[in-house]
């Protein structure tokens, strides 16, 4: 029966069926299935910018904006903020490029990227994937102060990423389309460090699309708006260096929302000691 989900689900990964669900999704008519939808994944409307009746499509509810302070920002110093709110299917250091046992597979650094010089940067840092669901809050937010070096597209699939996606399907975080922004991050209120941090934004089964926010700037600061998804999703984050530490309160099933802390760069002379 595995063969069979495998069989459809590769059937139905081309991006032609993305786009046509994306035309449903943005159409005037899906404005009937926003109230149904909200109540099936169990969406706090509360939170939403705007009353429910308000949203002219299932896009543009699904792509919402949340009321000010609905998500505040941990204000702890050299702090990397979880970018959405999602529930984390991976965690751990890079351990000679690899990230080791995402719901049982194994990615390299080198695959996600598809570059050799940064996947080099990325070869004993620290990862997280973050898993949005269908009742997440799908902005994404930028993780921590600094300044964006560079942005890249990866053509791809769209593979499923839920359950059945990472753990039936091949390695579908590198085979699904990406947006990938370098952000190199202000480390005690400087930007001497080269460390910088990989925002990789993972498409998935019915995403029509990953769009930035517009007009994005160079210079951004935790908490700001970076891009969203039309869609449920992935995110990826690759952190350079062995200077960061993870929150010891963070596993795997873990749930955590935008702008909570997911960890701190430390110190240099700490980590020596």
């Amino acid at each position: 029966m595995t063969a069979f989900f495998k069989l459809l689900t590769e059937l139905s990964s081309r991006k032609t069926v993305s786009r046509l669900t994306g035309r449903l999704a943005k159409s005037r008519l899906s404005k009937l299935l926003i109230a149904r939808f909200a109540k099936t994944y169990r969406i706090d409307v509360s939170e939403a910018e705007r009353p429910l009746a308000s949203y002219r499509t299932l896009n543009e509810f699904f792509t919402r904006r949340l009321k000010p302070r609905a998500r505040p920002l941990d204000a702890t110093p050299d702090a990397i903020l979880s970018p959405v709110d999602a529930v984390i299917t991976g965690i751990g250091p890079i351990t000679d490029g690899m990230m080791l046992s995402v719901k049982g597979q194994d990615y390299t650094v080198s695959e996600m990227l598809q570059d050799e010089s940064r996947a080099q940067q990325f070869q004993n840092g620290f990862f997280f994937v973050l898993y949005l669901s269908p009742r997440d809050y799908h902005r994404i937010h930028v993780p921590v102060s600094g300044t964006i070096r560079e942005k890249r597209h990866l053509p791809g699939k769209v593979y499923p990423v839920n359950e059945f996606g990472l753990t039936k399907m091949t390695r579908v975080l590198s085979r699904n389309e990406r947006l990938i922004s370098y952000i190199r991050p202000e480390i005690d209120g400087a930007e001497g460090s080269e460390l910088e941090v990989a925002v990789v934004k993972v498409g998935a089964l019915n995403v029509s699309s990953i769009q930035y926010v517009t007009p994005l700037p160079d210079k951004v600061a935790s908490g700001d708006e970076l891009a969203y998804f039309e869609f449920g999703s992935t995110i990826v984050l690759l952190i350079e260096g062995s200077r960061f530490q993870a929150d010891a309160s963070l596993q795997v099933g873990s749930a955590v929302k935008m702008g909570e802390r997911l960890g701190i760069f430390i110190q240099e002379d700490n980590q020596r000691a």
